[in-house]
């Protein structure tokens, strides 16, 4: 098949600005919602919606996997990572937050070094070397008096890194949409879990944004958040049906690199919808991370070897 580069670069522009939708409606909610109430909500939603799809389209649907322990382990670096991420929202800027979680592409590349064996050359580990001095200049971390759950972003960025690596693993018998369906029926269970664990509010007791954020009573402002935790599941389905579109129908080398895309987004939205400003460092940090993630991606281009570029990163 042809490659439809310039429909490619569109898809995946839509699809990082549904992203950043997503995100801003997370930073807006937070206050008022349970994380997991939301992740029970939104992977529901989505579900549904990417069933129909799947239907309308006429693909296959296969739920079983040829890897269940790693699918396991993947489900739950994916869905705790995302949990990271949102968290990270109740504490930092939206534009701060998803600029810290692009320290993916230089995770994956170490990882790809020691688990995959994968041969990289001095000119990424000076790519992976730039982008961290641009993490560095970002948290501008002062010892005493730092916030550690400014790392929230690192942390999801981290566990997300290792469920790649595990997709890369089991790409050769698993679908795109086993893998999918995989983390959609697992994130359902496991919020599930914490519904009944804790989702009566009897731990929420801190007063802390991230730590109510997480024990807050479930279902406790239904009337006044339920179309808010919908419309994450109708953006994170639209992200992800234009996203993978755009791999499909594109050449990934072309449309990865947009996918940073996602940060010109997320400043906008965190600038329209929330007063942040990001400051001169944090500009700065975001061009050192952008500038070592795109040259990872011209080098493994360059070298044809597909690690970070051969599957979205969000």
């Amino acid at each position: 098949m042809t490659n439809n580069n310039p429909k490619g670069i569109i898809f995946i522009l839509l699809g990082m600005l549904a992203f950043a939708v997503q995100d801003s409606i997370m930073k807006y909610i937070y206050s008022f919602v349970s994380l997991y109430e939301v992740y029970l909500i939104r992977t529901l939603v989505s579900l549904i919606i990417i069933l129909l799809f799947l239907q309308i389209t006429k693909k296959p649907i296969v739920f079983k996997t040829q890897y269940p322990v790693l699918t396991f382990c993947r489900v739950v670096l994916f869905f705790f990572g995302f949990s990271f991420f949102y968290i990270s929202l109740t504490v930092l800027p939206l534009a701060t937050a998803t600029a810290l979680f692009f320290v993916t592409p230089f995770l994956i590349t170490i990882f790809a070094k020691f688990i995959l064996k994968e041969q990289i050359g001095p000119r990424r580990w000076l790519a992976v070397i730039v982008g961290f001095i641009g993490v560095y200049i970002i948290l501008s971390p002062d010892f005493d008096n730092f916030d550690y759950m400014s790392l929230t972003p690192i942390a999801c960025a981290f566990c997300y890194s290792l469920s790649m690596i595990i997709i890369k693993m089991t790409s050769e018998k698993d679908s795109v949409y086993t893998q999918t369906f995989a983390f959609y029926i697992g994130a359902v269970i496991i919020s599930l879990v914490f519904y009944f664990t804790f989702g009566d509010g009897k731990y929420d007791t801190i007063d802390h944004p991230a730590s109510q954020f997480i024990f807050r009573e479930w279902f406790n402002n239904l009337e006044n958040s339920i179309l808010f935790m919908v419309a994450t599941g109708f953006t994170a389905s639209a992200a992800f049906v234009l996203v993978f579109s755009a791999y499909r129908i594109a050449s990934p080398a072309v449309v990865s690199p947009f996918e940073y895309s996602i940060l010109l987004w997320s400043t906008l939205s965190g600038w329209f919808f929330f007063n942040e400003v990001p400051d001169t460092k944090t500009l700065i940090g975001m061009i050192l991370i952008v500038c070592g993630g795109v040259y990872i991606f011209v080098r493994e281009k360059i070298q044809d070897q597909p690690i970070v570029t051969e599957k979205p990163l969000r």
